[in-house]
């Protein structure tokens, strides 16, 4: 089985000692950021609450890989999607190097991600991954990706080298997650079968009428491809700056705060933080448990000083 949730490590799981005032040494805070629609949402979030505190936040944007080897080196002090199982190959590593942090909690549960197909596709007989080699010549040996690196990816691509489910004749096609969409989409208009990496919350699975392939445990993970999000904490930046990493840890999403949020932002077309503060705004109560213990720089209560920055 390539994915095993954590790979076991549960031991490197990481429970923040009670650091509660901002230093006025640690005022700028770096956040990864993969060009994936659900981590620009909760990357967001955090950027919001964050400035609201009085910090700086700058958000690069990079691969996932690049990202996990930033974080681990120091030169990015926290990345909000490390999905598991699929990510875990690539986390262990520095997980055993005590180089990155994973928090106790997930920042989300009740994610998947795995391969999918439009309905009529799967109502025609392509209901799980043993039916794709069979659809062969109508998906011109195709499985579409995202981006390069991006575990998904290496999952799928690890399915046709070792010729899992007969894919060994197939192809891999990286692209971004938009482009991804809109050759799904095309597809779509037209009719035609394409198999791609789906997952949840997205916008993606109310704007396409599809479903998620059956037999894909032993490589998406059980469940559909059941996963969680955690984020990862340089272990430089909690050491620097322990009230900071703490106050990054414990902020935390659900599947329908995500899917709202991606909706403004892909189909209303706006703003990520934009539309982070508006959610805020409509739900203050957040705060109360995303900054229990933390204070500001000059002592005063965390959530009383953001509620301040989002009525501004």
């Amino acid at each position: 089985m390539l994915c095993t949730g954590l790979l076991g490590l549960t031991t490197s799981l990481f429970v923040f000692a009670d650091e509660s005032q901002l230093s006025t040494s640690c005022q700028s805070i770096k956040l990864a950021e993969s060009g994936w629609a659900d981590i620009s949402a909760t990357t967001a979030m955090v950027s919001v609450v964050a400035e609201g505190l009085g910090l700086n936040v700058s958000v690069p944007t990079i691969s996932v890989p690049i990202a996990f080897t930033s974080v681990s080196r120091g030169k990015i002090d926290a990345f909000l999607g490390y999905w598991s199982p699929t990510m875990d190959t690539l986390a262990a590593p520095y997980i055993a190097d005590k180089t990155i942090i994973v928090p106790e909690k997930a920042n989300l549960e009740g994610a998947k991600y795995t391969l999918a197909v439009p309905t009529y596709a799967y109502d025609a007989g392509l209901k799980s991954f043993s039916d794709i080699a069979k659809f062969k010549k109508e998906l011109n040996g195709q499985i579409f990706g995202v981006e390069a690196g991006n575990d998904g990816n290496m999952l799928i691509d690890k399915m046709i080298t070792e010729n899992l489910f007969d894919l060994g004749g197939f192809k891999l096609r990286e692209s971004s997650e938009a482009a991804m969409l809109s050759q799904v989409q095309r597809a779509v208009k037209a009719k035609k079968p394409i198999v791609f990496l789906g997952w949840e919350p997205h916008p993606m699975n109310r704007q396409i009428d599809m479903k998620y392939l059956e037999g894909g445990d032993e490589v998406f993970g059980a469940n559909y491809g059941s996963a969680k999000v955690f984020t990862l904490i340089s272990s430089d930046f909690q050491k620097r700056c322990p009230a900071e990493a703490k106050l990054v840890s414990q902020i935390r999403f659900t599947v329908d705060m995500e899917n709202a949020l991606m909706a403004d932002i892909l189909e209303n077309k706006v703003p990520a933080k934009v539309a982070a503060k508006a959610y805020l705004q409509k739900h203050p109560d957040l705060l109360k448990t995303w900054l229990a213990g933390i204070k500001d720089v000059n002592g005063e209560e965390g959530v009383t000083v953001v509620k301040k920055s989002l009525a501004k």
